[in-house]
């Protein structure tokens, strides 16, 4: 199909693209590298009247370290996220699970912050950045503020970013030296995720001394697995030890039921792939 009518703006400044947007307000629509916005726009599921384009802005593209934490502008392709040096060392996870996320055209045109502000459920990094403790933040009319990712996803592709504001920038604390994996599962190549887990492990002599665990698509938010955390540290990095922590993945979630499986299958696969993401984590 091909999309109804718009307005196409292209502010090369975050106070441009804030301007326009508290001019066009609910007739409006934010867009980032497109690759979730384009496929609804030529479906017709959504008919805004202006679509600003924030790919001009060279000030939300970037990776930089900025003391304890790694800062990755919005507008970052994730292509440029997985392949950059500073992510691989001091957020490895992420780079794990950008490896996993769609194929090399979405990857080439894709954004890091589109993606989590788009909140997909099933999609790879917001489950990662919740592990990772990262924090959003976000410019409106009024400033700056911050957003943990514990408060930034609010519900099935719903987040913290109000009506008026834009996220510019994820705030990733370092887990230099932490061993990462992220495992999905899917019935066909590129697909959204039908579980996946997100594990990062801090390891001292073979005793599991951190572990942060984020789980996709086991509910209409990213998930910590905090039963599974708790459960590892102090334990062996063994096989026994692991299985037993990972039992308790499924916890406190609560997973939809559709075509690729139920909810009762669904836990089952958190359980099976949190063990082997925390063992392969483990292992460096």
């Amino acid at each position: 199909m091909i999309p109804a009518q718009f307005d196409y703006l292209a502010p090369t400044s975050v106070d441009e693209a804030l301007a326009a947007l508290a001019e066009h307000g609910d007739d409006a629509k934010i867009m980032a590298g497109g690759q979730s916005l384009l496929p609804v726009l030529r479906m017709r599921l959504n008919a805004p009247e202006v679509v600003i384009d924030l790919g001009r802005i060279e000030g939300l593209r970037g990776i930089r370290e900025d003391g304890d934490d790694l800062v990755i502008g919005a507008m970052t392709t994730h292509s440029d996220v997985g392949g950059n040096a500073l992510v691989a060392q001091h957020a490895a996870l992420i780079t794990k699970a950008v490896e996993h996320l769609a194929d090399a055209q979405v990857r080439h045109r894709g954004t890091f912050g589109g993606a989590l502000a788009h909140a997909d459920p099933a999609g790879d990094l917001g489950a990662p950045a919740l592990a990772l403790g990262a924090s959003f933040v976000i410019a409106g009319s009024g400033g700056t503020r911050t957003v943990a990712a514990a408060d930034f996803f609010t519900d099935v592709f719903t987040t913290a970013i109000g009506d008026d504001e834009i996220l510019t920038e994820v705030r990733i604390p370092k887990h230099t030296g932490w061993g990462a994996h992220y495992e999905k599962f899917v019935r066909v190549s590129h697909q959204w995720a039908i579980v996946a887990v997100a594990a990062t492990v801090r390891a001292e002599g073979g005793t599991i001394a951190e572990a942060a665990v984020g789980l996709t698509n086991m509910g209409s938010t990213p998930l910590r697995a905090s039963a599974v955390e708790q459960a590892l540290v102090g334990q062996p990095a063994t096989e026994d030890a692991v299985r037993r922590a990972a039992e308790r993945a499924a916890e406190g979630t609560e997973p939809p039921s559709d075509l690729n499986g139920d909810a009762d299958y669904r836990r089952h696969l958190a359980g099976v792939l949190t063990r082997r993401a925390v063992l392969a984590a483990a292992a460096g």
